[in-house]
């Protein structure tokens, strides 16, 4: 497990979260003003997948 942080455009933020969330298995994401007052900071906790969760299933 590792602490993913993002410094970028207010705007970028959402785009952002939703990319990590599907490359990774993320907890909720912290959102904070930067300290340049122009951007944000995104912080979450994250781990890898693991190769049994792109296993394929079956459905019989």
């Amino acid at each position: 497990m590792f602490e993913i942080r993002v410094i970028c455009p207010p705007g970028d933020a959402d785009q952002i979260a939703a990319t990590l969330a599907a490359a990774f298995h993320v907890g909720g994401f912290r959102r904070y003003p930067a300290r340049d007052g122009q951007r944000m900071r995104l912080y979450v906790t994250a781990d890898t997948h693991t190769a049994r969760d792109h296993a394929p299933t079956d459905h019989h």
